[in-house]
């Protein structure tokens, strides 16, 4: 999924705030627009990348739609706009980022942008995860000469390093250093969920 190719789902009761939100993000991702939490809730679906969630609405408030997202097993990102100032219930909640009001139209799309990236690089680091070890796999059970004749594996090894390039510059683009390291941890040590799975 490219960024350009985004769904974002915008949650607001205020209709004024709701519209200005939606002229913002329009020309650049795909929107769809609730102004109740079970509308939202009804709206919602594998199609959404990204939700903007207001915390205080009637009748459902946004802490209640994220947990119920979060029930749905929904792998969504989700940014809580609120007017609401963190406080410590915050820790407990399961957004990924929080904004408060009032909120500049850049910092609107940078969110949303940042937030679709983060989604394509968890996308892309599990896929690579998954052919790594397939890799590992291989590497340990056949002999090099078998390796070097398989036409399979070397559609394996071009695919990884093709998303690993793809990664690279992905990464880049958020600068994201904690998320980097985590990503090459996974690259460097495809074994070690199964390492970690066999000692317990």
């Amino acid at each position: 999924m490219g960024v350009d190719e985004t769904t974002v789902l915008l949650v607001e009761d205020e209709e004024a705030l709701l519209d200005i939100y939606s002229r913002w993000l329009t020309w650049q991702f795909d929107v769809k627009t609730a102004s109740s939490g079970s509308q939202a809730l009804d709206i919602l679906d594998e199609t959404v990348d990204v939700v903007l969630l207001d915390r205080l609405m009637p009748e459902m408030t946004g802490d209640e739609v994220l947990s119920e997202i979060r029930n749905r097993s929904n792998d969504c990102r989700v940014a809580m706009v609120t007017a609401v100032e963190p406080d410590f219930d915050i820790i407990g909640m399961g957004f990924d980022e929080y904004l408060t009001k009032p909120i500049e139209r850049e910092t609107l799309t940078e969110t949303v942008m940042e937030l679709a990236q983060r989604e394509n690089v968890a996308d892309m680091s599990r896929r690579l995860y998954a052919l790594t070890r397939k890799q590992s796999l291989l590497q340990s059970s056949k002999s090099e000469s078998e390796l070097a004749a398989s036409d399979e594996y070397a559609s394996l090894t071009d695919e990884i390093e093709m998303l690993r390039s793809q990664l690279d510059e992905s990464l880049a683009e958020i600068g994201d250093t904690e998320m980097v390291a985590m990503v090459r941890d996974l690259e460097d040590d495809p074994e070690a969920d199964e390492t970690e799975e066999d000692t317990q």
